[in-house]
C-alpha cells in the first residue's frame, strides 16, 4: 500500500509539472478579458457559455497576405492565438500564417510552450533547430506541400532561398505558444544587458555589442 501511495504522489507531481496547455474539462472556455466571470481556466476567464455565439470561435484574414515590404527581415507572420480567437482557450492550439520576400527571413527564435508543425504552401525555405546538449543542428529545404516539426523549446528557423516570394502555415500545441527572438531579446533587452556579459558571452569587441545593440 505505500508503494502505491509513492508511485500516485509521484504520478501527480509529473502531471502538475507538466509544460503543456492542460486538457480542458468542459466542451469550450470562451475567453473573455473582464473579470465578472468567476471562473478562471488557464490564464483566461470564461465567457458565460449562454451568451457564446459561433464568432467567439471565428477568425477571418489568413487569406490575406503579410506586409513582407515594411519588414527588415523580409518575413511576416500573423499568429492566430487565444488573443485573436478566443474560442481557442484551454484548447491547446494556434495557427499563424509566414510570409517571405525572396531571401526573406523569420530570424532564430524560441516557442516556450509549444511545438511548431510548418507545411509550406509555396515556394522553397531551407529550416532548421538545433537541439540543447550537443548543439545539433537539423536541416531541410521544403518545397511545396512538405511538412517540417520544430520540438518546443528549441531554436528554429525559417529562410526563404528561393527568388520569389514563400507562404508556409504552422500550428502550434498551445493556445499562446509564446515567441523569444534571440536576436532581439539578446541585444534588445530592456534595460540593456551589461556590455562586458554580452562581450564575454560571444567573444566580441565591445564596440561590435554596441553595435549590435542599438540596432535592436
Amino acid at each position: 500500500m505505500t508503494k502505491f501511495v509513492i508511485v500516485a504522489i509521484l504520478a501527480l507531481a509529473a502531471s502538475l509539472v507538466s509544460a503543456y496547455d492542460p486538457s480542458p474539462l468542459q466542451d469550450f472556455c470562451v475567453a473573455v478579458n473582464y473579470t465578472d466571470s468567476a471562473v478562471f481556466v488557464n490564464g483566461k476567464f470564461c465567457k458565460d457559455a449562454a451568451t457564446v455565439t459561433a464568432n467567439d470561435f471565428f477568425f477571418s484574414g489568413l487569406n490575406i497576405p503579410g506586409n513582407i515590404a515594411a519588414s527588415k527581415l523580409g518575413s511576416s507572420v500573423n499568429l492566430v492565438n487565444v488573443d485573436k480567437l478566443v474560442g481557442l482557450n484551454t484548447l491547446g492550439i494556434s495557427l499563424a500564417r509566414l510570409d517571405f520576400a525572396s531571401y526573406g527571413l523569420n530570424p532564430p527564435h524560441i516557442h516556450p510552450r509549444g511545438t511548431e508543425l510548418l507545411v509550406v504552401m509555396e515556394g522553397t525555405l531551407l529550416v532548421g533547430f538545433v537541439t540543447s546538449n550537443p548543439n545539433k543542428l537539423f536541416t531541410k529545404v521544403l518545397n511545396k506541400g512538405d511538412v517540417f516539426v520544430f520540438p518546443v523549446g528549441l531554436i528554429h528557423f525559417q529562410f526563404n532561398i528561393g527568388q520569389t516570394n514563400a507562404v508556409a502555415f504552422a500550428s502550434l500545441n498551445s493556445q499562446n505558444p509564446g515567441l523569444i527572438t534571440i536576436a532581439n531579446t539578446i541585444f534588445g533587452s530592456n534595460p540593456p544587458i551589461n556590455l562586458d556579459v554580452l562581450a564575454k558571452a560571444f567573444q566580441l569587441d565591445k564596440n561590435v555589442v554596441d553595435y549590435l545593440q542599438k540596432q535592436f
